[in-house]
């Protein structure tokens, strides 16, 4: 029965997906949408994407990274090659993008994730900024003046980029593997202790989110005509970092959530920098102060919509006295 119920709340969520999606697309057609909320929507999925991803890495597995930038750089890099240097269709653009990030995720996952904590974060921090400088100096890309991209993101591609992200890592979650993975963020000394194999499960988590990570900047790199390696410096990984922080460690619904509101804030703010930069220090501080589990702390939107069942005592006699 419970397998039939989520079988039922999967496919009305797909449902309710595209029924949203045809009717932004409808809108889009018909002129309602002007580009400038297209575009909108165009990086809020970007960051739903880049969002999920990391919430695999930190809320599930529990493995501290700041360096996400890095793998949206491979993958708009690596993606932008594909398509403009060898001329290959953007569908193998993207998914080669995706696949040399999640690579790259391999190789450095495996030294540097039998590290924790901060110095985990170290690490990850220093392998983004390898990557925006080994980028800065190649000229075949552009260096430091960037290289220029064809447009072929588009609100269909992105929508079913997010739509692919968000079932994978939710599904991964519920199996024997993301299990594992929670296990690992709980208390990695117990789980090693029960036999699970906790560095393989911290690079197979590191993997699959630098896979989606270089997806989104596969998307990222043909959006904005031109991508330069000062896009990804380490303050992208923070902004990143924010979404899943904001939203609650743990919690997918909660890194949508976030990824959403700030793209908005972000957007309606780009002609002031310094004050986008402000409301984000606020709202970081607020949140620390009253709500320090985030917007939604590790659970799910879905959760407030199950009915609560009432929990009775053992069975009773005529005087509705418990029977023990």
């Amino acid at each position: 029965m419970t397998k039939l119920k989520q079988t039922k709340g999967f496919w009305l969520s797909i449902l309710l997906s595209a029924v949203f999606f045809g009717v932004v697309q409808i809108m889009i057609n018909g002129g309602s949408l002007n580009p400038f909320y297209v575009n909108m929507l165009v990086f809020m999925g970007i960051n739903i994407i880049l969002a999920v991803s990391l919430h695999l890495i930190i809320g599930i597995t529990g493995q501290f990274s700041i360096g996400h930038a890095g793998f949206l750089a491979v993958g708009a890099y690596g993606s932008a090659v594909i398509s403009m240097k060898l001329e290959m269709p953007f569908f193998a653009a993207l998914i080669i993008g995706g696949l040399v990030a999640a690579l790259a995720g391999m190789i450095i996952g495996i030294p540097s994730l039998r590290l924790k904590g901060d110095y985990l974060a170290i690490a990850t921090l220093g392998f983004g900024e390898i990557v925006r400088i080994i980028f800065l100096n190649i000229d075949y890309i552009g260096g430091a003046s960037g290289m220029q991209v064809a447009h072929y993101t588009t609100w269909p591609w992105v929508f079913g980029c997010v739509l692919v992200t968000i079932i994978v890592i939710r599904n991964f979650t519920n199996s024997t593997h993301g299990r594992a993975c929670i296990s690992v963020r709980e208390d990695e000394t117990a789980a090693d202790a029960m036999g699970i194999n906790t560095t393989y499960y911290k690079v197979i988590a590191f993997v699959i989110g630098s896979f989606f990570a270089g997806i989104a900047g596969a998307l990222w790199a043909h959006n904005f005509y031109i991508i330069q390696p000062s896009n990804f410096g380490f303050l992208k990984s923070f902004d990143i970092l924010i979404f899943v922080v904001l939203g609650g460690l743990g919690s997918l619904s909660g890194a949508v959530i976030a990824a959403i509101l700030l793209t908005i804030i972000s957007t309606f703010l780009q002609d002031y920098p310094e004050t986008r930069m402000i409301i984000y220090s606020l709202v970081l501080i607020i949140m620390m102060l009253y709500r320090p589990q985030g917007l939604m702390g590790t659970r799910e939107l879905t959760s407030y919509f199950k009915k609560r069942k009432d929990i009775g005592g053992g069975p009773k006699d005529g005087k509705q006295q418990t029977i023990a």
